[in-house]
């Protein structure tokens, strides 16, 4: 009978008797712990929901660096599992490459991503965070969409 029973289960035919079954299993030996309906475990394993306040604070650094050295600096945000905003409009051209060659190195060892957002503007992020969508698409819709009017 129990293969029957477990065959039935498989096919989902008979998953509130099993469980009753055990139920009263567990009241006649010894009532150690309240375990919880079928119910209940169902919604838990089929429950994607994860709580808001179980994840730790998530920090987004604004850097803006007035020369290539403090490319290490960021480097050590991005270490750190933090992302980072980077403005590159106060330096010049020459050391703006120079940073970007090395948060590019950075980024990629880290296996994070690296997405310009804006005119020299760069956002790096670590592998923990995902980033979805371009801003220069829009950027660049909206420079067509001024050289027609």
């Amino acid at each position: 009978m129990g293969v029957m029973n477990k065959f039935m289960n498989f096919f989902g035919l008979q998953e509130e008797e099993e469980v009753v079954e055990r139920e009263k299993f567990q009241e006649t030996d010894e009532p150690e712990l309240e375990t919880p309906s079928f119910d209940a475990r169902r919604n838990q394993r089929g429950s994607n929901v994860v709580s808001i306040h179980s994840q730790k604070n998530v920090k987004l650094i604004l850097n803006e660096p007035r020369s290539y050295d403090e490319a290490q600096e960021i480097a050590d945000h991005l270490r750190s599992h933090r992302a980072v905003v980077v403005n590159l409009q106060r330096v010049r051209n020459d050391q703006a490459l120079r940073i970007i060659d090395f948060l590019s190195g950075t980024v990629y060892a880290l296996s994070g991503s690296i997405s310009k957002i804006g005119g020299n503007i760069f956002l790096c992020t670590p592998d923990t965070v995902e980033i979805q969508g371009s801003i220069t698409e829009i950027l660049a819709d909206e420079q067509e969409y001024n050289r027609m009017r």
